[in-house]
């Protein structure tokens, strides 16, 4: 019996556990690559780009005038780095 217990485990380790872990270490890694002139879209849609970065929120243009501030987690994608190269 505590072989199964331990093989259940081991299952949900690698299942469930272990992709998301993954999941979250390439989101820190992405939100600490991002810096002003990066083009972004947030989990609520809103496609904008980066005009500073602040330490758990960045502000966003998202139209001619118009900013707003989108806390870090809010951040879904990087749709073009500064650079110029598409993701």
């Amino acid at each position: 019996m505590l072989l199964f217990y331990g093989l259940m485990f081991g299952a949900m380790y690698f299942f469930l556990i272990a992709p998301q872990n993954k999941k979250r270490k390439e989101q820190e890694k992405m939100l600490a690559t991002l810096e002003s002139g990066d083009e972004l879209v947030t989990t609520g849609g809103l496609y904008g780009t980066v005009t500073s970065v602040k330490d758990d929120r960045f502000v966003l243009r998202i139209a001619e005038n118009i900013k707003v501030e989108v806390a870090k987690s809010f951040v879904h994608a990087i749709v073009r780095k500064a650079g110029g190269d598409k993701k």
